[in-house]
């Protein structure tokens, strides 16, 4: 009886066990079937998208140039990657060289060293006499608290130097002290991912170990996997762009996540260039993507762009700065849905002619990330901004609007004739 119990019990179990991968086969086919539909969805969207009859060879070719100057900046980032890298590994050859050679260093050398390595570390570093006897640094003199471990470590490192004798006189505060007194904290000596601007070779590293951390995240696939993978997706956008975390996410980025440099002359006097530009209005008869533009008085101008989607931005601006055929300026007010502000400035070529510089700097929503999802589907500020200037050098020079000009009571005009 018993083992006809333990024959029932196994069966049973090897019948669960058959449903059971039964159940989850069938699982499994369906995830691959919808994720297979999803796949096509996706893909036959963007046959739509590229080969559209009206506005496909446009944007065929401006993913041409797109992946063009992609393989190129990747060309010249690989370059300045490699150079930094040998340069990097030179240095520290040479470095380790140093550590475990001898050096004689004449001691007013030395001591031109030390003082030169104090300024990144302390904040008063006329207020401490430094003196050096073959390789034998001694300091004296008074130093802020705080200050004593950072210099003392900095002047250990300093080429040439054996040992360090400290006969600093500490303080805790500057207060009553008059050599103590002003100065400013110092940066202390920069470590390689504490700069605003990384290398090439801490943009690689960041990069790599940004991959690795999303890959091992997407393992995971919990809480987790869900951080990590969020860490390591900053890590490589910071390395792909250089930007500093909030120009990235537009958290307190102010108006310079995205920075526009642009240059042009026009053949036109510049009493006839800064006329046209000193009036906001006129923007939208060659800037694309505004709509309307309304002197409100006092500096403050109302603007309507274009958003996304079909959408529109609002926002008010103030003049900031004016000179009469010399510079304009203007910043967003508070609460702008997109901060900005820039700077126009002018002048006159010898021949005559009209030079244009515009410094502009915004913060789209979601930052620098924002701005690139935007360029993704064909929404590239930098490119837009080039064709409203030809445009408008056109308009200025030939006194005829574009056919292209965004302000619609003028599209309307253009479209009846």
């Amino acid at each position: 009886m018993r083992r006809l119990l333990l024959i029932l019990g196994g069966l049973k179990a090897i019948n669960e066990f058959r449903s059971f991968n039964k159940e989850r086969s069938r699982r499994q086919r369906s995830s691959f079937i919808w994720s297979g539909v999803g796949i096509g969805m996706g893909l036959g969207a963007l046959l739509m998208y590229i080969l559209d009859p009206v506005r496909g060879p446009r944007r065929r070719s401006l993913a041409r140039d797109r992946v063009i100057r992609i393989v190129h900046k990747t060309g010249d980032a690989l370059d300045a990657t490699t150079r930094d890298l040998r340069n990097r590994a030179i240095g520290a050859v040479a470095e380790m060289r140093n550590r475990f050679a001898r050096e004689q260093v004449d001691d007013d050398v030395l001591v031109a060293r030390v003082r030169s390595r104090m300024g990144r570390v302390v904040s008063h570093p006329h207020s401490i006499d430094v003196t050096a006897t073959d390789g034998h640094v001694t300091l004296r003199g008074q130093v802020l608290a705080r200050e004593v471990k950072p210099l003392l470590r900095a002047v250990r490192f300093v080429r040439g130097v054996r040992s360090v004798e400290n006969q600093l006189d500490i303080q805790e505060s500057q207060d009553g002290q008059p050599s103590l007194q002003g100065g400013r904290r110092r940066p202390g000596m920069p470590l390689p991912f504490s700069q605003e601007r990384w290398s090439p070779t801490s943009r690689l590293v960041a990069g790599l170990a940004g991959s690795g951390l999303v890959a091992y995240g997407a393992r995971r696939r919990d809480a987790v996997g869900l951080s990590l993978g969020t860490v390591g997706l900053g890590l490589v956008t910071r390395g792909l762009t250089n930007l500093d975390t909030s120009q990235i996410t537009g958290i307190r980025a102010g108006r310079g996540a995205i920075r526009i440099n642009k240059t042009i002359n026009i053949d036109a006097p510049i009493e006839d260039v800064f006329g046209f530009w000193a009036n906001f209005e006129n923007f939208p008869l060659f800037m694309r993507n505004v709509r309307e533009v309304r002197d409100q008085g006092n500096g403050i101008s109302y603007w309507k762009v274009a958003g996304p989607a079909g959408t529109t931005v609002h926002w008010q601006a103030k003049i900031t700065d004016w000179k009469e055929n010399e510079v304009i300026a203007w910043r967003s007010l508070p609460d702008a849905v997109v901060e900005n502000s820039g700077t126009v400035k002018f002048f006159t070529n010898p021949d005559g002619t009209t030079r244009v510089d515009i410094h502009m700097s915004y913060t789209p929503p979601a930052g620098a990330i924002g701005h690139v999802v935007a360029s993704l589907f064909g929404a590239d500020p930098k490119k837009e901004m080039d064709e409203d200037l030809n445009r408008m050098k056109t308009m200025i020079e030939t006194g005829n609007p574009p056919h292209d000009a965004a302000d619609p009571l003028l599209r309307d005009i253009q479209e009846s004739h």
